[in-house]
């Protein structure tokens, strides 16, 4: 996950970095930093943001010559 997707996964669920922070077990500072590129966060901290943002609803799509991207995930009712 790259620090773009991070903000795009974020936006399309109307979260907070807040409630990221909250959901992945970091302080509000792990994931400014990350996301603005201010330093390198741990492989776990990339982990468990990525994983509290796809159980919230998204899903990373990985560079295939299109580009990397994300989306909300198909939900069935």
């Amino acid at each position: 996950m790259t620090p773009a997707q991070c903000r795009a996964a974020r936006a399309l669920l109307g979260m907070t970095q807040t409630e990221l922070a909250d959901a992945a077990g970091f302080g509000l500072s792990t994931i400014v930093d990350f996301e603005k590129e201010r330093r390198v966060v741990s492989t776990t901290a990339r982990a468990r943001m990525l994983d509290a943002l796809e159980d919230a609803g998204v899903e990373f799509i990985a560079e295939n010559g299109g580009g990397a991207g994300v989306r909300l995930r198909h939900r069935r009712d």
